[in-house]
């Protein structure tokens, strides 16, 4: 079966991938130092802090003094961090490694917490603004762009309102998530099934992060990007900021933003603005922050039915991945899974895991506080059909017969064997096959033997 092949990387992984030169950069910005900071493991923030007004060098062996008995193993992961992301900047010398905080990461670190740091751009006043939407309906806004983004992945005409999503966005989907050939509609890719059935944040890690790896195509730089979207996590939700204040590019990636509910944007008069979202202001935050969770959703019980408690045509799209859907009422869903939709599944490239895994992250709230939230029988037997797939495995291979004497049939056994490639033989009748990988040593060592 094929594995899964999307990984939500974190987003200070993307910051830490950057070439040396564009990561000094970026450390000039003083809310790019604390978001950096932020997102440290607690020793390595430690370790940052006290070494802030330190110009000299610290020795491997004073950071241990200050660690506790059992903080090794944090140790070594806090220093890790901070090399991959060129906070530390490592100086080796004959008798012992020594550590320094990289200047510019401190220069700028220490002017923010003696000043507070000011951002580029305030907040428009609502003289000008007039009435902004509440949290509620931000929320609201957020999610109903979500979905409507996703419906393109399942069925582009199942959208309420017309799309118009931009030529960049669009191109993430082409690539990784759909194909299309010749005169044909779009289809989802296995890595599109498997997209699905990730939970929200990890589905917006994944956007995010193509979206700056294809950044360079459209001529923007990808640590100007990455800059810019960690400056928009220290802007406060609900509020409008002027488009004004934003350069070219920016203006255009927040039209992208705009797309995936990042931020809201709206026009008056004269002045036109934005409204980041909490999808935004969250954005420096860890994929294991699990405070954003939705309400979970799916019933499940032992004879397979399933209930889904939901009005959302994007959950009934995505139930239909691998369960039967049966009727939909206003708020409710109803299906069965069933060996035959969950072959279906299987064949498009999602995994029992992944499965397991959707239903019991969405899971009701009246049957999450049980244990386990999916029946135990529902869940091994969706493995056990899984496994029903994988019983012939295929290897190629090559089958050799004829051997002049058992000697040289003996001897070629013993080589396959010696190479790990030996799959079968009958020594009665002197044949074998073999893994097709050792195919040509076989070949010069049975030469060898005709000599």
């Amino acid at each position: 079966m094929p594995q899964v092949k999307i990984i939500a990387k974190n987003f200070m992984d993307m910051v830490a991938s950057l070439p040396a030169i564009k990561l000094d950069l970026l450390y000039r910005n003083q809310f790019i130092c604390e978001a950096i900071l932020r997102s440290l493991p607690p020793l390595a923030k430690k370790y940052v802090l006290q070494m802030l007004y330190i110009d000299i060098p610290i020795t491997s062996k004073s950071l241990q003094e200050w660690l506790l008995a059992d903080g090794s193993s944090k140790h070594k992961v806090a220093i890790d961090r901070l090399i991959q992301l060129r906070v530390f900047e490592v100086i080796d010398r004959k008798k012992e490694t020594t550590y320094k905080l990289n200047s510019t990461f401190q220069t700028n670190l220490r002017k923010h917490m003696i000043s507070g740091g000011i951002l580029p751009r305030e907040p428009m006043p609502q003289s000008v603004t007039a009435r902004l939407p509440t949290s509620e309906e931000l929320d609201a806004y957020a999610h109903e762009q979500w979905e409507c983004f996703l419906l393109q992945l399942t069925s582009s005409g199942q959208a309420e309102k017309s799309t118009s999503f931009s030529d960049s966005m669009m191109r993430i989907f082409q690539r990784g998530l759909l194909r299309q050939r010749d005169k044909e509609a779009p289809r989802l890719t296995e890595s599109g099934f498997q997209f699905l059935l990730m939970d929200t944040n990890a589905q917006l890690w994944y956007i995010i992060r193509e979206y700056i790896s294809n950044s360079e195509e459209q001529g923007v730089d990808q640590a100007d990007l990455i800059a810019f979207l960690l400056e928009l996590s220290f802007h406060t939700p609900g509020e409008a900021y002027s488009l004004d204040t934003l350069t070219d590019d920016q203006t255009t990636m927040i039209k992208d933003l705009a797309d995936l509910g990042l931020v809201k944007l709206q026009k008056g008069r004269k002045e036109s603005w934005f409204i980041p979202t909490k999808l935004a202001t969250n954005l420096s935050v860890s994929l294991t922050d699990s405070s954003s969770r939705k309400q979970g959703f799916v019933v499940v019980e032992t004879n397979f039915r399933m209930y889904a408690y939901s009005s959302s045509k994007l959950h009934c799209e995505i139930l239909r991945l691998f369960a039967r859907v049966e009727y939909q009422l206003p708020n409710l869903i109803v299906g069965a899974i069933t060996k035959e939709s969950l072959y279906n599944a299987f064949e498009n490239g999602i995994t029992a895991e992944q499965i397991v895994t959707f239903l019991q992250q969405n899971a009701h709230p009246r049957v999450a506080e049980k244990l386990p939230s999916v029946p135990e029988n529902v869940t091994d037997q969706i493995r056990l059909w899984e496994t029903d797939l994988n019983r012939v495995e295929m290897t190629p291979a090559h089958f050799y017969d004829e051997f002049p004497s058992r000697d040289v049939f003996e001897a070629a056994s013993d080589f396959a064997r010696m190479h790990n490639g030996l799959l079968w033989e009958d020594a009665k009748k002197m044949r074998m096959v073999v893994k097709a990988e050792i195919h040509m040593l076989m070949r010069e060592h049975l030469r060898g033997q005709n000599k």
